[in-house]
């Protein structure tokens, strides 16, 4: 029975650091029909420039690894936009005080937080349809995100976020 107890807070501990993204697509587009792709030239991802060719680098993979090409006459446009997400932390520390006498009591509590803000990345990828100009393809990921990670920790965790986003690219047709 502990470890039914165990296994719960441990897949809570998991699930709070998960990746989560969510996907919505025109259900009339024939992806099969897209071959190749280009970024928005004015594109404003809100990312640095290290992080933003990270991100470039491990899409252009992504997308060669689905039989996309990069190309200067797309098919596809990519936006890319990021915001980061300040969550209250979690964790607090709480003091009381309380005292009673004759079966009547009294208390007071402080809950004290402890720690940062939580930070999350919010990851919006749209794949527009050059030609006519129209939104097919949307991905909206949040993921944890620390501002001082090693370079190559955040080259890990971008490639690894540019999967789990394109993993379901393109959709399966519904039959």
């Amino acid at each position: 029975m502990k470890y039914v107890g165990l296994l719960v807070v441990l897949l809570f501990m998991v699930s709070c650091g998960a990746t989560r993204v969510n996907y919505d697509y025109d259900k009339e587009t024939d992806f099969a029909a897209y071959t190749t792709y280009a970024y928005f030239t004015d594109i404003e991802t809100g990312l640095s420039q290290l992080d933003e060719r990270r991100l470039m680098n491990a899409m252009d993979a992504a997308l060669q690894s689905k039989g996309l090409l990069f190309s200067e006459e797309p098919d596809i446009l990519i936006n890319i936009q990021s915001v980061v997400l300040r969550g209250k932390p979690n964790n607090a520390v709480g003091v009381g005080l309380g005292g009673g006498t004759g079966g009547v009591g009294g208390g007071i509590s402080v809950g004290i937080p402890v720690g940062g803000p939580k930070l999350r990345r919010e990851l919006k990828i749209d794949l527009v349809d050059a030609k006519k100009d129209v939104l097919i393809w949307q991905a909206i990921s949040q993921s944890p995100f620390r501002e001082d990670d090693p370079p190559a920790v955040k080259e890990e965790k971008i490639q690894e976020l540019v999967v789990k986003i394109f993993e379901k690219y393109p959709p399966k047709p519904r039959g």
